[in-house]
């Protein structure tokens, strides 16, 4: 799978660089990060809604396209996968790192 993700962010990047008239990443990228985080959001909600209706070929399926999403906000904001891959490694070695939930006093 990460090779996959590199060769989207790959693509992702040479659309960015290399404009094509009919370019749906390119679209997203003229639009600027508003629309982008905008996407992000909508496809965030298709993911739940899915995961909620148990169907996982459409929970996928949105899960594929949100993360597409995710790529053009990184590539916009030059984040590598790399990036989140050194982040997640560092945390998959971190055994028992079940947080500490805080407790709040709702009287003060």
């Amino acid at each position: 799978m990460n090779g996959c993700i590199q060769n989207v962010y790959d693509t992702i990047l040479d659309r960015r660089e290399n404009p094509s008239e009919n370019s749906y990443t390119r679209y997203l990228f003229d639009k600027g990060i508003d629309k982008i985080l905008k996407k992000v959001g909508e496809e965030t909600a298709e993911v739940l809604v899915a995961a909620k209706n148990g169907d996982n070929n459409d929970t996928v399926a949105e899960i594929a396209d949100l993360t597409y999403h995710l790529l053009v906000l990184m590539a916009l904001q030059g984040i590598k996968p790399q990036d989140v891959a050194a982040v997640l490694e560092q945390r998959h070695k971190n055994k028992g790192n079940l947080k500490q939930f805080h407790k709040t006093d709702k009287n003060t």
